[in-house]
């Protein structure tokens, strides 16, 4: 039995992400109440015609079956029953203006005389236990549909038990910290490409941008000891049955530093790990190290940093 349980905040992707599981030959269901997951799962067993399982509970549960669903959950690992919590999640902000285009009515308002706002921050509140309990948590506040969908795919339905997925991220400070990094690292304060004009319209991943940037003795240093904390302590969560780790780098713009960074730990490192997730947030690229895509063309120049 593979169980995959999906929660977050409405609006965030819970029914692409289990849409998509459903595509991979998982058996779906959509809010099914939390009481129910146990005899659920001892139903399918006895059946023996379906191993793989996803069931999306949230807020539209009772309050008690939520309480409780960590004492289920805890059940369910006593009985070795192997299972993953993934937790989607979008900035307040751009919640607010979807349930506005689209003009939906979010779960908790239909019920009571609470404003969107007002849901949307309850929500969050009545699912902070679930949270804290999540293997992955998905930022979906930038991603599109096909987005999500990959990230499922390649996080979810193709993660192994024994195998901690490591993913880097680059991201650019004047866009904020990705809400789904576990660790953070910041490299502003290196030398930056982009004050040189005619550097500014590349990226971290051309070959220009890797000569200015290697050819600085800081930047190195940096890459260093960065490694060395990551070849130390990552055994270590590995070894507390950690299954996901998402390392966030971030510079101020997200196309120069950061990226170049994020490219030389993932070279490193994926000696060791055998595979490796990359994410650029603000190029808008992702893929694992061993299916790099084709160089891409020089960017338009950005704001300045």
């Amino acid at each position: 039995m593979q169980l995959v349980i999906i929660s977050g905040r409405s609006g965030s992707g819970k029914s692409i992400a289990l849409q998509a599981l459903e595509d991979l030959g998982y058996y779906a269901i959509d809010n099914l109440p939390a009481m129910l997951l146990g005899s659920l799962v001892d139903e399918l067993r006895v059946q023996g015609g379906r191993t793989h399982l996803a069931v999306s509970i949230d807020a539209r549960n009772l309050p008690a079956a939520l309480e409780r669903l960590p004492t289920l959950l805890e059940e369910l690992n006593q009985r070795q029953i192997r299972f993953q919590v993934i937790y989607l999640t979008t900035d307040a902000r751009i919640l607010l203006e979807r349930y506005s285009a689209t003009r939906r009515r979010h779960p908790l308002t239909r019920d009571s005389d609470m404003t969107l706002e007002e849901a949307i921050n309850k929500e969050e509140e009545t699912l902070l236990e679930i949270r804290d309990l999540a293997d992955l948590m998905i930022d979906t506040s930038r991603l599109s549909v096909h987005d999500l969908r990959r990230r499922i795919t390649d996080q979810v339905a193709h993660q192994h038990s024994d195998q901690l997925t490591l993913t880097f991220e680059s991201f650019g400070y004047k866009r904020g910290v990705p809400l789904d990094a576990d660790i953070v690292f910041d490299v502003r304060c290196l030398p930056n490409p982009y004050w040189d004009p005619t550097l500014r319209q590349y990226t971290g991943r051309d070959a220009n941008i890797v000569a200015f940037l290697s050819s600085y003795p800081i930047v190195d240093a940096m890459s260093n000891d960065i490694y060395s904390w990551l070849e130390k302590w990552l055994p270590a969560y590995q070894n507390s049955q950690r299954s996901y780790m998402t390392i966030a780098i971030g510079c101020t713009g997200g196309q120069h530093r950061s990226v170049y960074m994020v490219e030389e730990l993932a070279q490193r490192l994926v000696k060791h790990i055998g595979e490796v997730q990359l994410r650029h947030r603000e190029l808008g690229l992702q893929y694992t190290l061993s299916e790099q895509p084709a160089q891409p063309s020089p960017s338009e120049p950005v704001e300045p940093e």
